[in-house]
């Protein structure tokens, strides 16, 4: 009888032991299956680190940063999804733009790409991203090719493009018979420029007299201004980015003493400092931290200010911004789900505010609309280079370019 107990309270407690095994073992999996649903998404970022474009890719990159921490409000989460981002060099050459996407995509496994500073690298990485099938977010780089003849159904656009900045450009100072020559570098950023500048100038009665390219890398453009001076134009149109501007050699060769007047897009900080012979001319800005008014962009001021040693978002910060909220109002969309199919269908038409005022991407090409702004370069107490002075927003409506694709 004794044994019988001790044998039935062994049985029992066998029972129970193997019991609680099953109960934690059902836990644990659920628990498991839980954070099996919470992936990481990545995005990578190709930007110009160093190269002719640096201060374009460190803008793009810090803009970019800020965007994340804006859209999640600091948790750097959508629907429990951790986001990170990894940041690659192009170098400014479009062979190495294609060796980082390709390790962007097949050794960090990105869901998304955003990029580059420059329109050549940024063309070269374009056919990665249908054959790897991820959604590119173009930032900044403004080729119309990129969402016109070479573009794929996987490219979306914050970025302005060429045929935005021609079309606010050209209101700025073309009408019927006016000569204007153009300068550019010689590459497809200055060339895709100065076509749809063309265009936009030619329709409102201007003619064209010159169209002059220069190497992009060049430190001597006499030659190129010469024979701006023998056209004889009644003004300048300059399309141009990088470090090495040709402003201080017009002013040199004292174009504007010659008649011609000057115009061109405002460009960042340290360009700007490089045209104070420049002051009174109207052209247009993509952005300057003075001119759009609205929440985010004073945010984004104040934020860049605290992280970044008191120093002012520059002129390709906001774009940074923009393809980082872009990229979490389409996930908040689609609940965290990164298929790429989904993310298309949920982005096209999709409109979010950014930095510049509301944008969205058009469906027939995925360019965003957007604000751009007609200025003119003021000398203003306490800042000790031209400033942008707003005359008027040009609406995302009124700016809007041809669909090529």
């Amino acid at each position: 009888m004794k044994n019988w107990k001790i044998g039935f309270l062994l049985a029992c407690m066998i029972i129970l032991v193997l019991a609680g095994c099953n109960s934690n073992a059902g836990t644990d999996s659920d628990s498991s299956s839980g954070e099996n649903d919470k992936k990481v998404i990545k995005v990578g970022v190709l930007a110009s680190l160093t190269g002719a474009l640096e201060t374009y890719g460190k803008q793009t990159v810090q803009g970019f940063e800020l965007g994340l921490d804006y859209a999640t409000e600091g948790t750097m989460e959508v629907n429990g999804h951790k986001i990170e981002f990894v940041v690659e060099d192009t170098e400014t050459k479009p062979e190495v733009a294609i060796q980082k996407a390709t390790k962007l995509l097949e050794e960090d496994e990105v869901d998304f790409l955003v990029g580059s500073s420059s329109s050549g690298d940024t063309l070269a990485v374009l056919p990665l991203a249908e054959e790897y099938e991820k959604v590119m977010i173009v930032e900044p780089a403004v080729a119309d090719s990129i969402t016109g003849a070479d573009w794929n159904k996987y490219i979306f656009r914050t970025a302005r493009n060429s045929s935005q900045d021609a079309v606010a450009g050209a209101a700025a100072i073309a009408g019927k018979g006016v000569k204007i020559a153009t300068l550019a570098p010689d590459y497809s950023f200055g060339h895709d420029g100065v076509a749809a500048f063309k265009e936009a100038a030619i329709a409102l009665g201007a003619d064209i007299v010159l169209e002059e390219y220069a190497d992009p890398a060049a430190t001597d453009f006499t030659s190129n201004i010469q024979k701006i001076l023998d056209a004889k134009p009644d003004y300048l149109f300059v399309v141009w980015a990088g470090a090495n501007s040709p402003w201080n050699q017009i002013s040199d060769m004292k174009v504007q003493d010659r008649g011609i007047k000057i115009s061109t897009g405002a460009p960042d900080i340290a360009a700007l400092a490089t045209m104070e012979q420049l002051i009174g001319m109207e052209g247009f800005s993509v952005y300057y931290h003075t001119l759009p008014d609205n929440p985010i962009n004073d945010w984004l001021v104040e934020k860049h200010k605290e992280k970044f040693n008191g120093e002012v978002p520059d002129l390709f910060t906001p774009g940074g911004m923009s393809a980082a909220i872009a990229i979490v109002e389409a996930l908040k969309k689609t609940e965290g789900n990164t298929d790429t199919d989904t993310i298309i269908k949920t982005m096209e038409g999709m409109s979010f505010d950014t930095p510049k005022g509301q944008m969205t991407f058009r469906p027939e090409d995925h360019q965003a609309m957007q604000t751009l702004y007609a200025i003119r370069l003021e000398k203003v107490d306490g800042v000790d280079y031209p400033v942008p002075v707003l005359i008027r927003e040009l609406s995302p409506e009124e700016t809007a370019p041809p669909v090529r694709n």
